[in-house]
Protein backbone atom coordinates (compact mmCIF):
# COMPACT_ATOMS: atom_id res chain seq x y z
CA UNK A 1 0.00 0.00 0.00
CA UNK A 2 1.41 3.08 -1.19
CA UNK A 3 1.63 5.76 2.25
CA UNK A 4 -0.51 8.72 2.66
CA UNK A 5 1.92 11.50 1.00
CA UNK A 6 1.93 14.44 3.32
CA UNK A 7 4.09 16.82 0.86
CA UNK A 8 6.25 16.77 -1.69
CA UNK A 9 7.39 16.05 -5.17
CA UNK A 10 6.65 13.14 -7.83
CA UNK A 11 7.98 11.81 -10.61
CA UNK A 12 6.40 12.58 -13.64
CA UNK A 13 6.93 11.86 -17.87
CA UNK A 14 6.06 15.04 -19.63
CA UNK A 15 5.48 15.65 -23.70
CA UNK A 16 7.60 18.55 -24.10
CA UNK A 17 7.09 19.53 -27.74
CA UNK A 18 5.78 16.96 -29.89
CA UNK A 19 8.05 15.22 -32.06
CA UNK A 20 8.89 11.66 -33.59
CA UNK A 21 10.05 8.94 -30.46
CA UNK A 22 13.81 8.86 -31.32
CA UNK A 23 14.31 12.38 -30.60
CA UNK A 24 12.91 12.71 -26.91
CA UNK A 25 9.68 14.64 -27.13
CA UNK A 26 8.87 12.57 -23.25
CA UNK A 27 11.07 14.08 -20.79
CA UNK A 28 11.25 13.54 -17.05
CA UNK A 29 10.18 16.21 -14.31
CA UNK A 30 9.42 16.25 -10.93
CA UNK A 31 6.73 18.59 -9.53
CA UNK A 32 4.60 19.21 -6.60
CA UNK A 33 1.92 16.45 -5.64
CA UNK A 34 -1.29 17.96 -5.84
CA UNK A 35 -4.22 18.36 -3.61
CA UNK A 36 -7.83 17.06 -4.81
CA UNK A 37 -10.61 19.42 -5.71
CA UNK A 38 -14.12 18.69 -5.30
CA UNK A 39 -14.64 15.18 -7.04
CA UNK A 40 -11.47 14.31 -7.28
CA UNK A 41 -9.15 11.26 -5.94
CA UNK A 42 -5.27 11.34 -5.34
CA UNK A 43 -3.73 8.62 -6.87
CA UNK A 44 -0.97 6.55 -6.47
CA UNK A 45 -0.16 5.10 -9.33
CA UNK A 46 0.44 1.08 -8.97
CA UNK A 47 0.55 0.03 -12.64
CA UNK A 48 -0.38 2.47 -16.40
CA UNK A 49 -0.46 0.47 -19.77
CA UNK A 50 1.22 2.30 -22.10
CA UNK A 51 -1.11 2.89 -25.70
CA UNK A 52 -0.55 3.73 -28.93
CA UNK A 53 -3.09 6.73 -28.32
CA UNK A 54 0.36 7.72 -25.92
CA UNK A 55 2.76 7.16 -28.84
CA UNK A 56 0.45 9.40 -31.22
CA UNK A 57 -0.03 12.13 -28.80
CA UNK A 58 4.29 12.13 -28.08
CA UNK A 59 4.87 12.00 -31.72
CA UNK A 60 1.83 14.99 -32.44
CA UNK A 61 -0.43 12.57 -34.38
CA UNK A 62 -2.86 14.14 -32.13
CA UNK A 63 -2.45 17.57 -31.41
CA UNK A 64 -1.31 18.53 -28.33
CA UNK A 65 -4.22 20.23 -26.16
CA UNK A 66 -2.83 21.57 -22.72
CA UNK A 67 1.26 22.09 -22.85
CA UNK A 68 3.74 19.81 -21.17
CA UNK A 69 1.00 16.97 -20.41
CA UNK A 70 1.86 13.41 -18.78
CA UNK A 71 0.37 10.71 -20.75
CA UNK A 72 -1.24 8.04 -19.77
CA UNK A 73 -4.80 6.67 -19.49
CA UNK A 74 -4.48 3.13 -18.32
CA UNK A 75 -4.21 3.80 -14.67
CA UNK A 76 -4.40 1.50 -11.87
CA UNK A 77 -4.24 3.19 -8.31
CA UNK A 78 -4.82 3.44 -4.48
CA UNK A 79 -6.64 6.44 -3.16
CA UNK A 80 -4.67 8.37 -1.21
CA UNK A 81 -7.29 10.77 -0.50
CA UNK A 82 -10.52 11.97 -1.98
CA UNK A 83 -11.54 15.35 -2.51
CA UNK A 84 -15.01 17.02 -1.45
CA UNK A 85 -18.05 15.39 -3.01
CA UNK A 86 -16.10 12.21 -4.26
CA UNK A 87 -18.31 9.97 -2.52
CA UNK A 88 -18.09 6.15 -1.82
CA UNK A 89 -14.27 6.11 -1.68
CA UNK A 90 -11.74 5.97 1.03
CA UNK A 91 -8.20 6.05 0.75
CA UNK A 92 -6.25 2.32 0.26
CA UNK A 93 -9.08 1.52 -2.21
CA UNK A 94 -8.18 0.12 -5.97
CA UNK A 95 -9.46 2.14 -8.83
CA UNK A 96 -9.04 2.29 -12.63
CA UNK A 97 -8.67 5.39 -14.84
CA UNK A 98 -9.30 5.20 -18.66
CA UNK A 99 -9.41 7.64 -21.43
CA UNK A 100 -12.73 9.51 -21.04
CA UNK A 101 -11.75 11.67 -18.13
CA UNK A 102 -14.71 13.81 -18.28
CA UNK A 103 -18.05 14.93 -20.36
CA UNK A 104 -20.39 18.06 -20.06
CA UNK A 105 -23.63 15.43 -19.06
CA UNK A 106 -25.87 17.95 -20.25
CA UNK A 107 -25.60 18.24 -24.16
CA UNK A 108 -28.05 16.01 -26.45
CA UNK A 109 -25.08 13.14 -26.95
CA UNK A 110 -24.56 12.58 -23.34
CA UNK A 111 -28.13 13.09 -22.37
CA UNK A 112 -28.82 9.81 -24.91
CA UNK A 113 -26.01 7.75 -23.43
CA UNK A 114 -23.63 8.90 -25.89
CA UNK A 115 -21.44 10.65 -23.94
CA UNK A 116 -18.72 9.30 -26.07
CA UNK A 117 -19.36 12.15 -28.89
CA UNK A 118 -19.74 14.86 -26.04
CA UNK A 119 -18.28 18.12 -28.11
CA UNK A 120 -16.68 18.92 -24.46
CA UNK A 121 -15.46 15.63 -23.62
CA UNK A 122 -11.96 15.64 -21.72
CA UNK A 123 -9.34 12.62 -21.83
CA UNK A 124 -6.80 11.10 -19.65
CA UNK A 125 -3.46 11.97 -20.83
CA UNK A 126 -4.35 14.22 -23.44
CA UNK A 127 -6.43 17.25 -21.54
CA UNK A 128 -5.77 16.64 -17.74
CA UNK A 129 -2.47 14.60 -16.29
CA UNK A 130 -2.11 10.96 -16.88
CA UNK A 131 -0.56 7.80 -15.33
CA UNK A 132 3.16 8.30 -17.00
CA UNK A 133 3.38 9.33 -13.34
CA UNK A 134 3.55 8.56 -9.40
CA UNK A 135 0.96 10.80 -8.31
CA UNK A 136 -2.24 11.73 -10.48
CA UNK A 137 -5.45 13.25 -9.64
CA UNK A 138 -8.66 11.69 -11.27
CA UNK A 139 -12.44 12.61 -11.51
CA UNK A 140 -14.29 10.16 -9.24
CA UNK A 141 -16.95 10.21 -11.45
CA UNK A 142 -15.44 8.76 -14.04
CA UNK A 143 -12.60 5.72 -12.51
CA UNK A 144 -13.81 2.05 -12.14
CA UNK A 145 -13.98 -0.11 -9.33
CA UNK A 146 -11.55 -3.64 -10.64
CA UNK A 147 -12.33 -7.05 -10.44
CA UNK A 148 -10.55 -8.12 -7.12
CA UNK A 149 -7.74 -10.97 -7.52
CA UNK A 150 -6.63 -9.57 -11.10
CA UNK A 151 -2.96 -7.96 -10.51
CA UNK A 152 -2.04 -4.38 -10.99
CA UNK A 153 -0.15 -4.92 -14.34
CA UNK A 154 -2.84 -7.49 -15.91
CA UNK A 155 -5.09 -4.43 -14.91
CA UNK A 156 -3.98 -1.97 -16.24
CA UNK A 157 -4.39 -2.94 -20.19
CA UNK A 158 -8.18 -3.50 -19.67
CA UNK A 159 -9.02 0.29 -18.97
CA UNK A 160 -8.40 1.60 -22.50
CA UNK A 161 -6.92 -1.89 -24.66
CA UNK A 162 -9.63 -3.72 -23.15
CA UNK A 163 -12.43 -1.14 -23.19
CA UNK A 164 -11.75 0.38 -26.80
CA UNK A 165 -11.58 -3.48 -28.03
CA UNK A 166 -14.72 -4.39 -26.36
CA UNK A 167 -16.38 -1.06 -28.00
CA UNK A 168 -15.22 -1.82 -31.64
CA UNK A 169 -16.33 -5.43 -30.53
CA UNK A 170 -19.77 -3.86 -30.29
CA UNK A 171 -19.69 -1.27 -33.34
CA UNK A 172 -18.59 -4.43 -35.57
CA UNK A 173 -21.81 -6.80 -35.23
CA UNK A 174 -20.39 -10.14 -35.72
CA UNK A 175 -23.15 -12.30 -35.47
CA UNK A 176 -23.09 -14.98 -33.17
CA UNK A 177 -21.02 -17.92 -34.20
CA UNK A 178 -19.80 -15.43 -37.22
CA UNK A 179 -16.14 -15.14 -38.54
CA UNK A 180 -14.43 -12.31 -37.19
CA UNK A 181 -11.22 -10.68 -38.78
CA UNK A 182 -8.52 -8.58 -36.72
CA UNK A 183 -6.15 -6.29 -38.29
CA UNK A 184 -3.37 -6.04 -36.41
CA UNK A 185 -2.72 -7.16 -33.10
CA UNK A 186 -1.29 -5.85 -30.03
CA UNK A 187 -2.85 -4.64 -27.21
CA UNK A 188 -6.39 -3.84 -27.51
CA UNK A 189 -6.66 -6.79 -30.04
CA UNK A 190 -5.05 -9.51 -27.78
CA UNK A 191 -7.78 -9.04 -25.57
CA UNK A 192 -10.17 -8.60 -28.00
CA UNK A 193 -9.87 -11.44 -29.52
CA UNK A 194 -10.56 -13.73 -26.70
CA UNK A 195 -14.00 -11.57 -25.77
CA UNK A 196 -14.88 -12.52 -29.48
CA UNK A 197 -13.98 -16.12 -28.84
CA UNK A 198 -15.40 -16.34 -25.65
CA UNK A 199 -18.89 -15.15 -27.02
CA UNK A 200 -18.74 -18.08 -29.92
CA UNK A 201 -16.70 -16.07 -32.84
CA UNK A 202 -14.32 -17.89 -35.45
CA UNK A 203 -11.46 -15.49 -35.21
CA UNK A 204 -9.03 -14.32 -37.98
CA UNK A 205 -5.46 -12.49 -37.42
CA UNK A 206 -3.77 -10.41 -39.97
CA UNK A 207 -0.49 -9.03 -38.67
CA UNK A 208 3.25 -8.70 -40.20
CA UNK A 209 4.42 -9.99 -37.02
CA UNK A 210 5.57 -13.25 -36.12
CA UNK A 211 5.42 -13.32 -32.62
CA UNK A 212 1.82 -12.00 -32.83
CA UNK A 213 0.87 -14.64 -34.73
CA UNK A 214 2.14 -16.99 -32.58
CA UNK A 215 0.09 -15.24 -29.68
CA UNK A 216 -2.77 -15.34 -31.56
CA UNK A 217 -2.79 -19.39 -32.30
CA UNK A 218 -2.27 -19.82 -28.79
CA UNK A 219 -5.23 -17.58 -27.90
CA UNK A 220 -7.94 -19.23 -29.84
CA UNK A 221 -7.92 -17.72 -33.10
CA UNK A 222 -8.59 -20.00 -36.00
CA UNK A 223 -5.54 -18.44 -38.24
CA UNK A 224 -2.88 -15.88 -38.44
CA UNK A 225 -1.66 -14.46 -41.58
CA UNK A 226 0.33 -11.96 -42.42
CA UNK A 227 -1.69 -10.99 -45.87
CA UNK A 228 -5.52 -11.83 -45.83
CA UNK A 229 -8.01 -13.80 -44.14
CA UNK A 230 -8.17 -17.46 -45.71
CA UNK A 231 -12.12 -17.24 -45.64
CA UNK A 232 -14.90 -14.04 -46.47
CA UNK A 233 -15.69 -12.89 -42.78
CA UNK A 234 -18.65 -11.19 -41.60
CA UNK A 235 -17.05 -8.42 -39.30
CA UNK A 236 -13.58 -6.88 -38.49
CA UNK A 237 -12.18 -4.80 -37.07
CA UNK A 238 -9.09 -2.64 -38.23
CA UNK A 239 -6.42 -2.16 -34.96
CA UNK A 240 -3.75 -1.12 -36.90
CA UNK A 241 -3.25 2.83 -37.45
CA UNK A 242 -2.54 2.00 -41.67
CA UNK A 243 -5.61 3.46 -43.78
CA UNK A 244 -3.58 1.30 -46.88
CA UNK A 245 -5.32 -1.56 -45.07
CA UNK A 246 -9.06 0.21 -45.66
CA UNK A 247 -9.70 -1.56 -48.83
CA UNK A 248 -8.14 -4.67 -47.79
CA UNK A 249 -10.03 -5.19 -45.24
CA UNK A 250 -13.78 -3.99 -47.16
CA UNK A 251 -12.92 -6.74 -50.19
CA UNK A 252 -12.31 -9.28 -47.20
CA UNK A 253 -15.74 -9.29 -45.74
CA UNK A 254 -18.80 -11.11 -47.35
CA UNK A 255 -22.22 -9.45 -47.88
CA UNK A 256 -23.39 -7.18 -45.12
CA UNK A 257 -20.26 -7.53 -43.25
CA UNK A 258 -19.36 -4.50 -41.32
CA UNK A 259 -15.60 -2.98 -40.92
CA UNK A 260 -15.10 -1.40 -37.82
CA UNK A 261 -12.07 1.21 -37.62
CA UNK A 262 -11.18 1.53 -33.85
CA UNK A 263 -8.18 3.80 -33.70
CA UNK A 264 -7.88 7.44 -32.90
CA UNK A 265 -5.77 7.83 -35.74
CA UNK A 266 -5.39 6.85 -38.76
CA UNK A 267 -3.49 7.50 -42.09
CA UNK A 268 -5.17 8.51 -45.28
CA UNK A 269 -7.49 6.07 -47.10
CA UNK A 270 -6.97 5.39 -50.29
CA UNK A 271 -9.74 5.79 -52.83
CA UNK A 272 -12.55 3.13 -52.63
CA UNK A 273 -14.46 1.65 -55.61
CA UNK A 274 -18.26 0.98 -54.73
CA UNK A 275 -17.99 -2.15 -56.44
CA UNK A 276 -15.06 -3.82 -55.17
CA UNK A 277 -15.70 -2.35 -51.33
CA UNK A 278 -18.96 -1.05 -50.33
CA UNK A 279 -21.42 -2.43 -52.56
CA UNK A 280 -23.92 -5.84 -51.02
CA UNK A 281 -24.41 -3.59 -47.70
CA UNK A 282 -20.70 -3.40 -46.47
CA UNK A 283 -20.46 -0.67 -43.98
CA UNK A 284 -17.61 1.02 -42.51
CA UNK A 285 -17.99 2.81 -39.64
CA UNK A 286 -15.55 4.14 -36.93
CA UNK A 287 -14.64 4.17 -32.92
CA UNK A 288 -14.77 7.26 -30.77
CA UNK A 289 -13.86 6.89 -27.73
CA UNK A 290 -16.25 5.00 -25.20
CA UNK A 291 -19.08 5.19 -22.64
CA UNK A 292 -18.17 4.74 -18.96
CA UNK A 293 -21.23 2.27 -19.39
CA UNK A 294 -19.01 0.42 -22.12
CA UNK A 295 -16.13 0.57 -19.35
CA UNK A 296 -18.43 -0.92 -16.61
CA UNK A 297 -19.79 -3.93 -19.02
CA UNK A 298 -15.92 -4.84 -20.19
CA UNK A 299 -15.12 -5.10 -17.03
CA UNK A 300 -17.90 -6.87 -15.67
CA UNK A 301 -17.46 -9.56 -18.81
CA UNK A 302 -13.99 -9.59 -18.14
CA UNK A 303 -14.12 -10.33 -14.68
CA UNK A 304 -15.76 -14.02 -15.45
CA UNK A 305 -13.43 -14.24 -18.89
CA UNK A 306 -9.87 -13.55 -16.90
CA UNK A 307 -8.28 -12.96 -20.15
CA UNK A 308 -4.96 -13.92 -20.24
CA UNK A 309 -3.15 -10.73 -20.42
CA UNK A 310 0.52 -10.32 -22.25
CA UNK A 311 2.11 -7.66 -20.01
CA UNK A 312 5.22 -6.55 -20.74
CA UNK A 313 6.43 -4.37 -17.68
CA UNK A 314 8.94 -1.65 -17.28
CA UNK A 315 9.59 0.18 -14.80
CA UNK A 316 8.26 3.98 -15.00
CA UNK A 317 11.48 5.53 -14.81
CA UNK A 318 12.15 4.11 -18.40
CA UNK A 319 8.53 5.31 -19.95
CA UNK A 320 10.61 6.18 -23.02
CA UNK A 321 11.70 3.47 -23.91
CA UNK A 322 8.52 1.53 -23.41
CA UNK A 323 6.81 3.71 -25.84
CA UNK A 324 10.35 3.57 -28.24
CA UNK A 325 10.19 -0.26 -28.05
CA UNK A 326 6.15 0.23 -29.49
CA UNK A 327 6.79 2.43 -32.10
CA UNK A 328 9.07 -0.23 -33.49
CA UNK A 329 7.00 -3.28 -33.07
CA UNK A 330 9.16 -4.69 -30.23
CA UNK A 331 6.25 -4.60 -28.08
CA UNK A 332 4.33 -8.30 -28.68
CA UNK A 333 0.95 -7.64 -26.00
CA UNK A 334 0.93 -4.95 -24.17
CA UNK A 335 3.60 -2.66 -22.38
CA UNK A 336 3.11 -1.84 -18.41
CA UNK A 337 4.73 0.68 -16.26
CA UNK A 338 5.17 -0.19 -12.67
CA UNK A 339 6.73 2.16 -9.90
CA UNK A 340 10.51 1.95 -9.60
Amino acid sequence: MTALPSSGTTHAWVVGRPAPIASGPLRPVERAIPEPGPYELLLGVRACGVCRTDLHLAEGDLPPRRPGCTPGHEIVGEVLEAGALADGFAAGDRVGAAWLAGTCGRCRWCRSGRENLCPASRYTGWDVHGGFAGHTLVDARYVYRLPEGLPDEDAAPLLCAGIIGYRALERAEPPRGGRLGLYGFGASAHLTAQLAVARGAEVHVVTRSPAARRLALELGAASARPDAPPRLLDSAILFAPAGSLVPKALEALDRGGTLAIAGIHLTDVPPLGYERHLFQERTMRSVAANTREDGRAYLAEAALLRPTVRAVPYSMRDADRALADLAAGKVTGVAVLLPP
